[in-house]
């Protein structure tokens, strides 16, 4: 469990290091690469430790698989009420395959 949190929160981290800049255009290039940077360290800060715990758990591919999904939640929270973008049908339905490759991935731990 302490994988999945710490994975969720550098994950957020990430998605605001990559996309949280898309609302202050009025910013620099330099300025936005520069402050995505700073939060990115973040998302380091918490992504290695979630690594290094969860291998030998999982292994790095259900690791990987596990990342992307968590990205694309806390991705589309992010797009919805920060972003202020609607979730359409077809991203839904994009989620859930994704969750359903999860699934596969994961199925030898059940």
């Amino acid at each position: 469990m302490s994988t999945v949190l710490l994975l969720l929160i550098s994950n957020t981290f990430m998605t605001f290091a990559w996309y949280g800049h898309l609302k202050r255009r009025d910013l620099g290039m330099v300025a936005a690469i520069l402050i995505s940077w700073g939060i990115a360290l973040g998302e380091y800060c918490f992504q290695v430790p979630a690594n290094r715990i969860g291998y030998g758990r999982f292994s790095a591919y259900q690791l990987k698989i596990l990342q992307e999904c968590i990205t694309l939640v806390v991705f589309g929270v992010f797009a919805y009420f920060y972003m202020g973008e609607p979730i359409r049908w077809n991203y839904a339905v994009s989620f859930v395959l994704v969750l359903a490759a999860v699934g596969f991935a994961f199925y030898d731990k059940v």
